[in-house]
């Protein structure tokens, strides 16, 4: 019992202690809320942002699409598709039953058969004159058999194909219309890695998309793709639907022209490759005046500079490009230039490696004169050469077969190699490297194809195929066979009356 009341006395004394606590606690609480309410009475209701700084300044793009937005363009063309029907041959063509079951499986044979059918592929582009002339990428537009332009004010006008270069990837289209913005050109060769550079298309069908990056490299070469594009390697978001429009420094001016994405999954993946706008000008001007696109030639066969080759060459580092051959007759030749020597300079600029030379050279007006440092055998020495004309089948040789411009079907043609024979499984014909706007366009010959025959008549060389177009007669239908990747298929072309 007596540890029972002094239990209640304490617990008395606890209950009167937190009661007065509690008291004493309220009393705060509710003195705290009366000033903080007084203080609240003189607060603003709209606070005063313009008191405000940023943390971080970010880029504003907001000038840049406002100045020049409404250059960009959506490009949509139509091209005609061969789909084969009926069962494919199930054995690789180097098994032994691939041949014996072609001709089952083949579009001609049993159960086979083909048709066309039509292609819509969504494209960018953007002004480059007030009167309606449009670049774009070369791959657009490359087999299209009509092509539609459409303005940021949604009006929608058809095109005609002026040029496209395969070599460069590069398109140039005409709308008739007048008074058009445009968008200024740049200078890509003074662009610095790390700058921010901003991309405008459509990709995936979103029109007038914006994105932005920064430069990643320049002057990259990419394996299996022409050796004459400098490539400017960025990580700025690009899609299908963005290639041929335009990437913007920050001062608004066009430096390249966005053409493909490095992917495993169809979509970007963090690397993106646009075509300096320096090379695509380049050809642009030679379209406008109508002109065969011309390349810079030296004639040597170079390769890369291993840590080995640099110690068996006497090098300090692997850098430059070793010659190991030189082409007779050749500017490299008549220059002086001999297998091993190792092209570190070319026109005053470094060669670092082996892919940076061929663009270089490529992209030099033929005619040119030029200096070309080298090391030979460790040793420095400074050549002079006159940068030729590159024959049109590639390396060395030329003459009257080497192909050139057949003014009459405005298509640019060129011998075909002994490796592209074997590649498109044909003994004869000639490349197509070349269409603007004209007769073949109409027909929907692109560049890449080889012809075969014309008017029931085999070609077997430029030179021949020159004299046969110059012979046939105007304002009538000829027929012509074609091959495209491993398809063979005929079209008619129809020469104008004045032809």
């Amino acid at each position: 019992m007596k540890w029972l009341a002094q239990s209640r006395q304490q617990q008395w004394t606890y209950n009167t202690w937190f009661t007065v606590s509690l008291v004493v606690i309220l009393g705060f609480v509710m003195g705290g809320l009366n000033l903080a309410f007084a203080k609240t009475q003189d607060l603003p209701i709209h606070p005063n942002t313009k008191s405000q700084s940023k943390l971080v300044n970010l880029p504003n793009f907001t000038p840049i699409i406002n100045r020049v937005g409404d250059a960009v363009v959506n490009i949509s063309s139509t091209s005609s598709k061969v789909v084969h029907a009926g069962p494919q041959n199930p054995f690789p063509p180097n098994s032994p039953f691939h041949q014996f079951f072609r001709h089952f499986m083949s579009p001609g044979g049993p159960g086979g058969g083909q048709h066309h059918e039509k292609v819509t592929d969504l494209g960018s582009g953007f002004i480059l004159s007030p009167n309606g002339y449009i670049v774009t990428a070369g791959h657009v537009v490359r087999h299209a058999s009509h092509i539609v332009v459409t303005l940021t004010n949604h009006h929608a006008y058809p095109a005609k194909l002026v040029g496209l270069s395969v070599r460069y990837d590069t398109a140039l289209l005409k709308i008739n219309a007048h008074h058009l913005p445009t968008a200024p050109i740049g200078n890509s060769s003074h662009l610095k890695v790390g700058q921010w550079v901003l991309a405008v298309g459509a990709p995936f069908g979103f029109y007038n998309t914006v994105t932005q990056g920064v430069v990643s490299a320049v002057n990259r070469s990419l394996p299996h793709d022409d050796e004459y594009i400098p490539f400017i390697q960025s990580d700025v978001p690009i899609n299908p639907g963005n290639s041929g429009g335009p990437l913007f420094n920050m001062k608004g001016q066009v430096v390249g022209i966005n053409d493909q994405i490095y992917t495993n999954s169809g979509g970007y993946m963090g690397l993106s490759f646009s075509i300096p706008i320096d090379t695509v000008m380049h050809v642009v001007h030679d379209f406008k005046q109508h002109k065969p696109v011309q390349f810079g030639w030296l004639g040597v066969e170079v390769q890369d500079v291993s840590t080995q080759m640099a110690k068996a060459l006497n090098l300090k580092e692997p850098v430059g490009a070793l010659v190991a051959s030189v082409a007779h007759n050749s500017p490299a030749a008549k220059a002086g230039v001999k297998p091993g020597d190792v092209i570190v300079t070319f026109n005053g600029k470094p060669v670092e490696s082996v892919g940076q030379l061929p663009p270089m050279v490529g992209n030099t007006m033929p005619g040119t004169k030029v200096t070309i440092g080298i090391l030979r055998n460790g040793k420095a020495k400074t050549l002079h050469a006159t940068v030729g004309v590159l024959p049109q089948h590639g390396k060395g040789g030329g003459g009257s077969s080497a192909g050139g411009n057949i003014s009459r079907l405005h298509i640019q043609i060129q011998a075909l190699t002994s490796g592209e024979k074997k590649h498109l499984g044909i003994h004869h014909g000639v490349l197509v490297i070349g269409v603007g706007n004209g007769p073949a366009a109409r027909a929907g010959i692109s560049p890449g194809m080889a012809i075969l025959d014309i008017a029931g008549k085999k070609v077997d060389s430029p030179k021949q195929f020159r004299h046969i177009v110059n012979n046939l007669p105007a304002g009538r239908s000829i027929a012509v066979r074609v091959r495209e990747g491993h398809h063979t298929l005929f079209t008619a072309i129809r020469l104008p009356s004045n032809g």
